[in-house]
Order: C-alpha cells, then sequence, then structure tokens
C-alpha cells in the first residue's frame, strides 16, 4: 500500500500544471481586453470643431441685440463672440474689428453683420485668413468707394429722421444721430412688441453722420462666399436695396417677412442662416 504521503509530488505537479494554465489564460483575456481600446481608438476620427460665429450689431444698437441668436447658437454647439461695434467711422470700425479677430479668435471664423454692420465686416474680413464666409442681415453690403448714404440715394431730409447731437472732438460738421423716439418702432422695429420698441428706442448707440458719409475701401464679398437674410418689412434699410446688393455680392439669399430687427423678431431664421453658412465653411 503506498504511504499517502507518495501522492503528493503527483498533486503538486497537477496543481502546478492547473495554475500555469489559469495564469495564462488570464494574460490572454487581459492582452485582449487591452488591444480592445486601442484598436476602436484608431479607427475613430476626431470631431472638426466648429467655426467662431462673430456678430456685429449695426447703429442704433447693441451686442444685446444678438442675443436670442447668440443663445440659439451656443445651443447648438457653437462658440459665440458679440463684439462692440464703435459706430465712429467705416475705416475706424472695421479697424476695430479686425484687431479684434486676431487677438480673439482661432481657427475658422464666420462674420455675421446686421445693417451698417454688414459694410464693417466687408471691410475687415480679408484682413484675417481664418474667415470663411460673410453673413448678411438686413444689413448693408458696399462696393469699393459707396457710403451708406449713397446706398439709401442720399435725399431727404436728415433731420426728419435724426436727432443730430454734437459730441467732444467731433471733426468739423460732424454729429452723433440718433433715431427720433418717435420714429424709431415704426422704421426700426415694426414687428416688435411696442414696450419692447420704446426701450431700444432708449437705449439706442448712436453713430456718427460721418460714418454714413465714408467710403467703403475694401468689398471682401467679391472673394468670401456670403449670404444674406432679406427682412422683406424692412422700413429703414429698402428690400429692394437690400436684394440688389445680395445679388451683386452672388449672396445666397433668405426672404423673411421681418422689420429690420430681424434678429429680434425672427431670431430663428437668423439662426439657420448663419449656421448653413458654418456648415459650408467645415
Amino acid at each position: 500500500m503506498l504511504k499517502p504521503s507518495a501522492l503528493l509530488p503527483g498533486r503538486r505537479t497537477r496543481l502546478a500544471i492547473t495554475t500555469a494554465a489559469a495564469v495564462a489564460a488570464l494574460a490572454v483575456t487581459g492582452a485582449l481586453v487591452a488591444a480592445t481600446p486601442a484598436s476602436s481608438h484608431t479607427t475613430t476620427r476626431p470631431s472638426t470643431p466648429k467655426p467662431t460665429i462673430v456678430l456685429v450689431h449695426g447703429a442704433w444698437a447693441d451686442a444685446s441685440s444678438w442675443a436670442k441668436v447668440t443663445r440659439r447658437l451656443q445651443d447648438d454647439g457653437y462658440p459665440v463672440l458679440a463684439p462692440p461695434n464703435p459706430l465712429r467711422g467705416l475705416s475706424g470700425d472695421a479697424a476695430y474689428l479686425a484687431a479684434f479677430l486676431q487677438q480673439r479668435t482661432t481657427g475658422p471664423v464666420i462674420l455675421v453683420g446686421h445693417s451698417y454692420g454688414g459694410a464693417v465686416i466687408s471691410s475687415a474680413a480679408l484682413t484675417d485668413p481664418d474667415v470663411k464666409a460673410l453673413v448678411y442681415i438686413n444689413a448693408f453690403v458696399p462696393d469699393q468707394g459707396e457710403t451708406i448714404l449713397g446706398l439709401q440715394g442720399g435725399g431727404g431730409d436728415p433731420s426728419a429722421l435724426f436727432d443730430f447731437v454734437g459730441y467732444p472732438g467731433a471733426p468739423a460738421g460732424d454729429a452723433d444721430l440718433y433715431i427720433k423716439t418717435a420714429v424709431f418702432p415704426g422704421a426700426f422695429a415694426g414687428d416688435l412688441p411696442a414696450a419692447t420698441a420704446a426701450t431700444l428706442a432708449a437705449a439706442q448707440r448712436p453713430i456718427t453722420f460721418g460714418a454714413l458719409q465714408e467710403p467703403a475701401a475694401t468689398a471682401a464679398w467679391k472673394t468670401l462666399p456670403s449670404w444674406y437674410l432679406l427682412g422683406t418689412d424692412d422700413h429703414i434699410l429698402p428690400p429692394s436695396l437690400q436684394e440688389t446688393m445680395a445679388e451683386r455680392a452672388h449672396s445666397r439669399i433668405t426672404r423673411v417677412a421681418a422689420s429690420h430687427l430681424s434678429m429680434l423678431s425672427k431670431p430663428e431664421a437668423v439662426e439657420k442662416i448663419i449656421i448653413a453658412a458654418a456648415r459650408s465653411a467645415r
């Protein structure tokens, strides 16, 4: 009869073999698990970052006029900047925007201009190669040598529409222009509630008379693709003039039943045209 101790070497051998097999199996499993994420990672392409949307307001407004559009674009994941427009003179305002773009943006940019802001973005866009498209919202789109007053026909009595207020250091004959409080709602904000229009009239930022008479030095729309939202109920910038300028710039035109302040009354339409431009630039 074998002694119990005689069985121990065999048991130890079988135990060693079993343990070695288990360790090997775990090693193989671990290697497969470790390899799986790496394999998946190599097949995942990084998403292209969305372009920055830079919103430039026009005369008798400020950056808060973009609030509804800004919120919608941010909800869509777009980085948005709405710098102040000095409204002091076309060349100086364009230089201000150019400096802002150089120092506050990186990567692709979509420039959006409302009203007089359209002239500003047209003058500033070519200073930054990252600007990929222009979007005009009820905006002026001047060619080189054209002025805002000239595009409007230059006729009529400005004192019927504006209050002239002198400012320190103004060149001879220049002044700040405010739209008359009684005129503002119907001319500027016809499709907004009366209380809202009255508030906007009280807080309007003036533009200098000189800015409306300064010729445009650059027309970036000749080089860059553009989109245009045409407000068919605009009583400041006639729809027929909007159409003429947009067609000359070969812009993709969207017509919306809106007043001059379409970004406040129809923010969803403004958002849609901006996103169309942004997607084309990616």
